[in-house]
């Protein structure tokens, strides 16, 4: 992937290429930042930039055999780790790069953990980098670089490490071979280790702009000119959501999670307390993936609906059946619970994360709404 390649970004790329061009490469870097905000994308343009051969008008060349090969995400000097589904069956990445190069061509190297999940049928389990990983690792960068000077190592979602190869890899961090460059693409860098953090340079990677965002979604997604730029705003820099709005023609209908959100909503203040537990049920049934989803989901509609509330709607990020239902449920979330709908809300997600039990985590949490949508400010 070349910098031309990426969405926005351009002080970042210039920075990023800068430091390159002047020989500033450090041995371990965390590049930080949302799933849909392009990490991933500006790692694999910054690892393509260094190894190129033919570096042209401030960009890697692209048809260089290096810049070919990383392009499909062969080149023999450029290894990846990610999570991997069934650790017995599945050991290390190499067993599932086909996929991984696969879901990387088909969305623009942008994606989340979620989206992942699903390409290689991991049926809600959780995924893990173990520590064979890192001896694996080890073992290629311990070889004589193939075609160029550096070895490169491309670390997507770091946090999913098992604290045994999260110490491996410290060891390689602490003491690095020449020319060996560590890149670690993490969307909560808070999670990892200390020691990690604290031997890598960061690389903070923020929301996508506005602009860039319509003109992908004109680009690539196919939108109108209008369309896109009111998808872009409602994306909120992230190109995941951009796809979802664009995908749902500013529709919710088609949204499991408006519908499950609606639902919660309107048995809560209906009182219809009996039908929430048949409500739990159903998001039981979607899976700890669709769960997470559905919640940091209601995070968001609920921040909107309080905006609503507060006069705000001139920066308010909602259209089509989202407006129309959070402009009717707006008064409902105000002051006096605002607070504690999104403490309980994140206090689910946290729950299911540490993999609580839905079953008891989600009765509760409908309960706990019901209670709040109910109170009278």
């Amino acid at each position: 992937m070349k910098f031309s390649d990426v969405i926005g970004h351009e002080e970042l790329k210039r920075k990023l290429r800068d430091n390159i061009d002047a020989g500033r490469v450090s041995h371990a870097q965390l590049f930080a930042g949302e799933a849909g905000w392009g990490s991933l994308q500006l790692a694999l343009a910054y690892v393509q930039y260094l190894h190129c051969t033919n570096r042209t008008g401030g960009d890697s060349c692209g048809c260089c055999t290096s810049c070919v090969q990383m392009q499909a995400l062969a080149h023999p000097d450029v290894h990846f780790v990610f999570p991997v589904v069934n650790p017995t069956k599945n050991p290390t990445s190499d067993s599932l790069i086909d996929q991984w190069r696969t879901i990387c061509r088909d969305n623009d190297a942008i994606f989340g953990e979620h989206e992942w999940y699903e390409a290689v049928e991991a049926n809600n389990a959780q995924g893990i980098i173990p520590v064979k990983e890192a001896a694996e690792v080890i073992r290629k960068l311990s070889y004589k670089a193939f075609e160029g000077d550096y070895k490169s190592v491309i670390i997507w979602l770091p946090e999913k490490m098992k604290r045994e190869a999260a110490n491996a890899l410290l060891k390689i961090l602490e003491e690095p071979w020449d020319k060996t460059l560590f890149v670690l693409v993490s969307e909560k860098p808070d999670t990892l280790l200390d020691t990690i953090i604290s031997r890598t340079q960061s690389v903070g990677v923020g929301r996508i702009e506005e602009e860039a965002l319509a003109s992908y979604a004109t680009r690539r997604l196919g939108a109108g000119a209008d369309q896109a730029a009111v998808a872009a705003k409602l994306a909120d820099g992230s190109v995941i959501e951009l796809r979802r709005i664009v995908s749902e023609g500013g529709s919710a209908e088609a949204s499991d999670n408006f519908e499950l959100f609606t639902r919660l909503m309107r048995l809560s203040y209906s009182n219809r307390h009996l039908e929430l537990f048949e409500w739990a049920d159903q998001l039981v049934a979607s899976g700890r993936e669709g769960q997470k989803s559905f919640l940091e989901y209601t995070l968001r509609l609920l921040r909107e609906s309080y905006m609503l509330t507060a006069g705000m709607e001139s920066v308010s990020y909602l259209w089509g059946d989202e407006k129309a239902f959070c402009t009717k449920f707006a008064p409902f979330v105000a002051n006096h619970n605002i607070e504690a709908l999104v403490a309980a809300t994140e206090r689910a997600i946290r729950d299911i994360g540490q993999n609580g039990n839905p079953r008891m985590v989600f009765p509760h949490y409908a309960l706990a709404v019901s209670k709040l949508i109910a109170m009278k400010g």
